[in-house]
């Protein structure tokens, strides 16, 4: 056996006297660096990371389908009861602030109207001025001092409706000395006495009356407003109901491939809760609007056309008054051609209304409201004709005999104008009643819709729950 030879001899080229080979250093290791701590994650990010996890087992995706599900349905309950609580509200204030309002402005504007009339007709009366005559004057002008009262109550502070009111409040003092004036200096036999009335008539007609206009145009505007916010669908209620049972009918098919269980009791009590809030939301929203639309086609607008009908027969009236009173002082030119002030204003007023009486046939929806219109037609057509044969006399200088066929107690126009009244009132009354009916139809079709949507989503949310959680209970 061969051995490598033992030697402790030194390497080659190593000998006596040689230096030694240089030591090699130690090799230097870098440092390691500091390793950073993690971020931390956001509670959302967690729960999104949790939801995922979740939503890889059965149960997990069960609980996130029954979470949804109760969403769905609350949130169709709260924006259902919002909704329709907010047209509730808007349909309530329609029937019992705007358009009483609305009327209450429209009563101001005719009894101011109606005030100036009988005012001019006890003047020409002279000392023969009937009680029924003075006592219809009061009352007009107490009637149009409490619409004031009323309108000042109800205005919003610092708007035109309470600047209006409040200039209304200074006029009305005004007009009514300068009537008491008229009066006296009439009584006494002195002619300043029809100026004063011609004054008085002209603060009544140029500041008075388009005040009154004024605050009714406004109240008009309120009106409409209101209903404005009472008739629109609820759009987004409806939406989310459908959701919402699109939803419930995917989740009860999903049940149903995954267990072949043809129904589960949670999910379809539901279905048929929420089912049963969205048919009374549509249905009653769909008479609600019904009945408001009813109301201002069949009320609100027959109610404006004969209000501006009475009124243009009460300025008509008042000019043929005045016509007497003035005895031609008063003239104004059209067309070159130079005609009583009066007679002319009053043969406008009479075409505005007979115009009104048209347009008042038309609205009428029933007998009960287009008969007092057509009594109305046929009082203006004889009021027409004994105005031209009063003005004939007038105009042949039969002052008297003029008069006589004015206020006289025998074919007087004074009889005519009272028959178009009365008729008018019957008629504005009939369309009141039908305003009311109709407006309180469409409110009450909407009773209890918030509340009971809300209870009926409440329970389906809960019944989709119950639902969820019978399934989850087979993999305990």
């Amino acid at each position: 056996m061969t051995h490598p030879p033992k030697s402790s001899a030194a390497p080659p080229g190593a000998g006596p006297g040689m230096p030694a080979a240089p030591a090699v250093p130690p090799r230097q290791v870098p440092p390691r660096p500091a390793t950073a701590p993690a971020a931390r994650r956001t509670a959302f990010a967690e729960g999104v990371d949790a939801v995922r996890a979740a939503a890889t087992t059965e149960p997990g995706r069960l609980r996130i389908i029954g979470a949804v599900l109760a969403l769905l349905v609350v949130a169709f309950g709260a924006v259902t009861a919002w909704q329709s609580s907010e047209r509730a509200a808007a349909a309530d204030d329609v029937l019992h602030r705007s358009q009483p309002l609305s009327s209450g402005a429209a009563d101001i504007y005719r009894s101011l109207a109606d005030a100036n009339t009988a005012a001019s007709s006890g003047f020409l009366a002279g000392g023969q001025e009937t009680a029924a005559s003075r006592d219809r004057y009061e009352k007009d002008i107490r009637t149009a001092a409490a619409g004031l009262v009323t309108a000042a109550a109800n205005a919003e502070p610092g708007s035109p409706s309470e600047a209006t009111v409040a200039r209304l409040n200074t006029l009305l003092p005004e007009y009514k000395g300068l009537i008491e004036r008229a009066r006296t200096y009439n009584r006494q036999g002195y002619p300043v006495g029809g100026a004063y009335l011609r004054y008085a008539n002209e603060k009544m007609q140029r500041e008075m009356l388009p005040a009154a206009e004024s605050l009714h145009t406004t109240e008009n505007q309120r009106l409409r407003s209101d209903y404005g916010d009472a008739t629109p669908y609820p759009w987004a209620a409806v939406a989310l109901g459908v959701l919402a049972l699109a939803a419930l009918a995917w989740a009860m098919h999903r049940t149903y491939r995954r267990t072949n269980r043809l129904l589960n009791q949670g999910l379809a009590a539901a279905t048929a809760a929420t089912a049963v809030a969205l048919l009374w939301l549509l249905v009653g929203h769909t008479v609600a609007r019904s009945g408001l639309d009813g109301s201002y086609e069949h009320g609100v607008r027959s109610l404006n056309v004969l209000q501006d009908a009475r009124i243009a027969s009460l300025k008509a009236r008042g000019n043929e008054n005045l016509s007497l009173v003035a005895r031609g002082a008063e003239t104004v030119t059209v067309g070159g051609r130079t005609y009583d002030a009066y007679y002319y204003d009053f043969d406008r007023d009479l075409s505005v209304l007979g115009k009104g009486l048209g347009q008042a046939g038309r609205l009428a929806d029933d007998r009960a409201g287009s008969a007092p219109v057509e009594e109305a037609e046929a009082s203006m057509k004889v009021w027409k004709q004994r105005h031209a044969a009063a003005r004939t006399e007038d105009e042949n200088g039969n002052y008297q005999q003029a008069l006589d066929k004015v206020i006289g107690t025998k074919d007087a126009t004074g009889a005519c104008f009272d028959s178009v009244d009365g008729s008018l009132r019957r008629a504005i009354a009939h369309e009141q009643g039908e305003f009311r009916q109709a407006a309180g139809d469409g409110r009450d079709a909407m009773t209890g819709l918030p509340a009971g949507a809300a209870v009926l989503t409440v329970l389906g949310a809960a019944a989709a729950l119950a639902g969820i959680g019978r399934r989850l209970s087979e993999y305990r």
